[in-house]
């Protein structure tokens, strides 16, 4: 495929009550479609945002309510909808972050479970994502209708090079990064390293966040972004609840990775990790 692709990030400010973000979301998805975007993609845990405790009790299957609204939606507006994340409790009672890439058909192309956990503290406030989920382990390239490859990602898994490189050398041309990055983490690092992981990789980058305050002592940073394979801002939302658009256009992005060919000139034979010490 090579006319541009139409993506869209959604901004949202998730709270603990769920059938208020539900229709959050749909206002902003049907926005987004009936702004001629094909790809749309919802930010983490846009279902449910709220304590450790309420995000355990309200995780749900994959055939429950949150993916089943979901699934519904892109088929009627026909288009890929990457339904951010959701905490899935699974057949044996774990539960995951997972990101799942619903097809226009509304069946579930992909399903990706986050591997870099939010075990940090940031601006005096201790995150334990380990205490609520458990880490996948899959590295997921997932497909378009019209056959455009999407590398799925989450939040923190923005700081690891190493898995978007992996995505682009299995053939991705966009990265889809559904998050909640913090207000301090979003003011000082969101933009530059979406950035960077467009330029390394030279490929599309879709970063829905969320934005404002679900939880008391907690905010989210917004600044929602679409970048090209160069690097450059298509898109940046505003604060509070909202869509952004931006054209994706593979035609330059291919003729870029033919005129700076750095994923084809890499030395894989050359690099080593480095052994493990016991300091």
């Amino acid at each position: 495929m090579t006319r541009p692709v139409r993506a869209a990030a959604v901004q949202m400010n998730s709270t603990p009550d769920r059938e208020r973000n539900r229709a959050t979301a749909e206002r902003l998805v049907r926005g987004a479609a009936a702004a001629g975007a094909d790809l749309v993609v919802l930010p983490e845990n846009w279902n449910l945002l709220g304590t450790p405790e309420q995000l355990v009790a309200g995780a749900e299957p994959l055939d429950g309510p949150s993916i089943t609204w979901a699934r519904t939606l892109a088929h009627e507006l026909w288009i890929d909808l990457v339904a951010g994340s959701i905490m899935e409790r699974s057949s044996a009672g774990r539960v995951f972050n997972a990101s799942l890439h619903i097809g226009p058909d509304g069946g579930i192309r992909a399903v990706y479970r986050k591997i870099h956990l939010f075990d940090v503290e940031v601006g005096d406030v201790v995150y334990r994502e380990s205490d609520v989920a458990l880490a996948g382990d899959e590295i997921v390239v997932s497909t378009t209708r019209d056959g455009v490859e999407l590398g799925l990602s989450i939040c923190y898994d923005l700081r690891f090079p190493e898995l978007f490189r992996m995505l682009a050398l299995r053939g991705a041309r966009v990265l889809v990064l559904p998050s909640a990055f913090t207000l301090v983490t979003t003011r000082a690092h969101w933009e530059v390293l979406l950035r960077a992981r467009a330029i390394e990789n030279q490929a599309f980058v879709v970063a829905p966040n969320q934005v404002g305050t679900s939880i008391p002592g907690e905010e989210w940073g917004g600044h929602s972004l679409i970048a090209d394979a160069w690097g450059d801002v298509l898109a940046t939302a505003a604060d509070g609840e909202t869509f952004v658009v931006g054209d994706l256009d593979l035609g330059r992005q291919a003729k870029l990775r033919a005129t700076l060919p750095s994923l084809a000139n890499r030395r894989a034979d050359a690099y080593r990790w480095p052994e493990a010490t016991s300091s």
